[in-house]
């Protein structure tokens, strides 16, 4: 029998070897399938989509893949996915977030690829931090009007008593004075469309509107407010100067490109960019701080240096007296890091490797800035409301902390970011200088029902509030 040369094997071995190398660089990462075709892991995935996230990151770790509704979702938890996921030119966030934008807000494709980078320029300009103190005034103005229809005295949910506040005065800064109705009948149906389409929004960027009928009604609603206002929005000039507000420049961008028949559907995701994730800030951050009485205590110490004792007059809050009142920012700042998005995402464009993996092109990969920020390698006591860590922020240099996510990341983070800060604060600030206020019921758990924004809160939560004398 003849024998093979050590030479021959030596060659065959590393053929054989650098074969299964190549198959295991080809290795996905463990895939959660569901057993259902098409929907596959989506009723589990459903339930508590949050929870899903974290036992599966504990039992498949930090890289895995989840199969929902015909999607691949590829989470990543760890610094070197992370990092792929920030840097990596192989990743694209248009891509991501078009078939979202084309459900919710019937925006084609093309559409939106053709719009989307010159909106988000105009937006940064015109919202951005080197314009942003020019609000501060009409803020200030549009807050204490909706603050004299409380009265002096009451009790109701805080997420009723910021809505009150924060509906009628975005709607009047960004898109025209006057827009939001005053007639409560017609309030009472604004609220109930806006929620609907809020609470639907993301069933809706994921499945047919077909199967979401009440959803459905409440979108084609606020689409016909926006048809019916869009040549009154066009038209308006504001009384003080003659600047544009930002659904005006946004319709001479759409117009421009000869989109004008799919103004109303850009003034809907306005509108739902604007709402949906200031109020429940607003919300979590007043909540916290009445939950924390010494916080409580030194912000109010801090407003009354700034303005006085007393809670009648309509003071104007100044770039100034922002700056001299901090812990009220880093107290929304750290709201936002306990009930930060369940995820932000990216399509991958071309296969990119993450530790052992291959994570395929199509994938959507995941990233979710609520358990980022519940690391503690990033941050401390993760749990905990302590707005102090915020110190080491260079916030006067507009940057966050480190791993910071909530407002996404890279070129695309949300350009509104400056904007709502600014609105919060100066809402958080009036409230607490007009206002004795306590809360009537233990701070609520977070739902984990939800991805994207902002997590709500579970349970009610009533506020009692009393005009400072």
């Amino acid at each position: 029998m003849e024998l093979i040369p050590p030479t021959v094997i030596i060659i065959l071995g590393c053929v054989a070897l650098l074969l299964f190398l190549q198959r295991k660089n080809l290795r996905g990462p463990p895939c959660i399938r569901g057993w259902i075709p098409w929907i596959g892991a989506g009723f589990e995935f459903g339930k508590a989509p949050l929870e899903f996230i974290e036992k599966a990151r504990i039992k498949y770790g930090p890289i895995f893949t989840v199969f929902v509704m015909g999607n691949r979702m590829t989470f990543v938890t760890e610094e070197e996915g992370i990092n792929v996921f920030l840097k990596s030119k192989e990743v694209n966030f248009e891509l991501a977030v078009q078939n979202p934008v084309y459900r919710t807000a019937s925006i084609p494709k093309n559409t939106f690829l053709a719009l989307h980078e010159k909106l988000y320029i105009m937006m940064k300009g015109k919202i951005g931090t080197f314009n942003l103190y020019q609000f501060t005034g009409q803020l200030t103005e549009e807050l204490h009007e909706q603050l004299e229809n409380l009265g002096t005295h009451g009790t109701m949910e805080l997420n009723h008593l910021v809505r009150n506040l924060l509906y009628p005065v975005t709607m009047n800064m960004l898109f025209k004075k006057g827009l939001f109705p005053r007639n409560e009948g017609k309030i009472r149906e604004f609220y109930q469309h806006f929620q609907a389409y809020d609470e639907g929004f993301e069933y809706g960027s994921q499945m047919p509107e077909c199967l979401l009928r009440n959803w459905s009604k409440s979108k084609k609603w606020l689409l016909a407010l926006f048809e019916k206002n869009i040549p009154d929005i066009k038209t308006y000039k504001s009384a003080k100067d003659n600047s544009m507000t930002l659904m005006q420049t946004m319709l001479d961008i759409v117009e421009m490109e000869r989109k004008e028949e799919k103004s109303p559907n850009y003034g809907l995701l306005l509108l739902w960019a604007s709402l949906s994730n200031a109020v429940p800030v607003a919300f979590w951050t007043l909540a916290f701080v009445l939950s924390h009485p010494s916080i409580h205590k030194t912000i109010m110490e801090g407003v009354s240096s700034v303005f006085g004792t007393a809670g009648k007059d309509k003071m104007k809050v100044s770039e100034d007296d922002l700056k001299k009142l901090p812990l009220i920012k880093w107290c929304i700042l750290e709201a936002i890091r306990l009930r930060a998005p369940g995820v932000i995402t990216r399509k991958v464009l071309k296969p990119v490797k993450i530790l052992n993996y291959t994570v395929p092109s199509g994938d959507l990969l995941m990233l979710s800035p609520f358990w980022l920020h519940r690391n503690p390698e990033y941050f401390p006591e993760p749990e905990l409301f302590k707005p102090e860590r915020w110190k080491k922020a260079n916030l006067e240099k507009h940057a966050f902390l480190d791993w910071f996510m909530a407002f996404g990341s890279g070129k695309y983070q949300c350009p509104g970011r400056w904007f709502a800060l600014l609105e919060i604060q100066i809402c958080i600030i009036l409230i607490l200088y007009k206002y004795d206020c306590s809360l009537l019921d233990p701070l609520p758990k977070q739902s984990f029902l939800h991805l994207v924004g902002v997590q709500q809160p579970e349970g009610q939560c009533r506020i009692e509030f009393k005009q400072r004398k």
